[in-house]
């Protein structure tokens, strides 16, 4: 069986998880901390960084894009009669998504207003982007969930649990993208994909009082908290 190494709010590994999810292909979780990574892991990413998938020949695999392209090489697509300009343009839209994981990130991790609303505006440039090309929905190509939908929902799962949590709403002025996402989160592959403590373990780091929107939800006293800015400076903190 496959098996994925992982953290637990890992963005990245998270598109992975809910690609097998959607696909059905039964896999194996192992849990890890970035701050302590064992011996073992660190020989078989050579970057690093999770997600790892060891395949059942025991081959590592590391990078999501090429873990995703692998898991898709080895079962049937999500879409069928696709040709090759628009897996071309999927594989684009994909890529779109993971360049946002760690601008959001670091937009939930801003410890300040001010540092919040300078990120949000940028993170607002990806939600544009998506906006400007979605149609009827319900998924971005239409009624058939694609490879498109699975790089996006950590994205926008991860916007859902800030705004029941907190009440921001990363998503705000994008109606297309709202609905979107409840489209998406219907499917309960958002659940399905992560740990059964995600939301904790996700809040916890995201919304705790080192962070503005941690400190506004609980009611504390708003401070300046560099460390939490600088948490997201990399990715080895998502």
């Amino acid at each position: 069986m496959i098996k994925i190494v992982s953290f637990k709010i890992c963005p990245f590994v998270q598109r992975v998880t809910a690609l097998l999810e959607a696909k059905d292909i039964p896999y194996e979780i192992d849990y890890i901390s970035l701050s302590n990574k064992p011996g073992w892991f660190l020989e078989l990413s050579p970057n690093g960084q999770v997600p790892v998938l060891i395949a059942e020949s025991g081959q590592a695999l590391f990078e999501s894009d090429a873990i995703v392209e692998y898991i898709d090489e080895i079962s049937p697509p999500l879409e069928t009669n696709v040709n090759a300009e628009q897996r071309a343009i999927n594989r684009a839209w994909g890529y779109q998504a993971a360049k946002a994981y760690l601008s959001q990130c670091s937009t939930m991790r801003s410890s300040n207003d001010a540092t919040l609303a300078e990120r949000h505006v940028n993170l607002a440039k990806t939600w544009q982007k998506a906006e400007q090309q979605l149609d009827e929905g319900p998924f971005f190509n239409g009624a058939t969930l694609s490879n498109v939908d699975i790089a996006w929902l950590p994205l926008l799962h991860r916007a859902a649990v800030i705004k029941a949590h907190s009440g921001y709403d990363l998503l705000e002025g994008f109606p297309k993208v709202i609905a979107w996402q409840a489209a998406l989160l219907t499917t309960g592959l958002a659940e399905k994909s992560v740990a059964e403590d995600f939301e904790e373990t996700f809040t916890r780091f995201y919304l705790s009082e080192k962070t503005y929107l941690g400190q506004k939800s609980q009611g504390l006293s708003l401070s300046n908290n560099c460390a939490a800015d600088n948490a997201c400076a990399s990715r080895h903190c998502c």
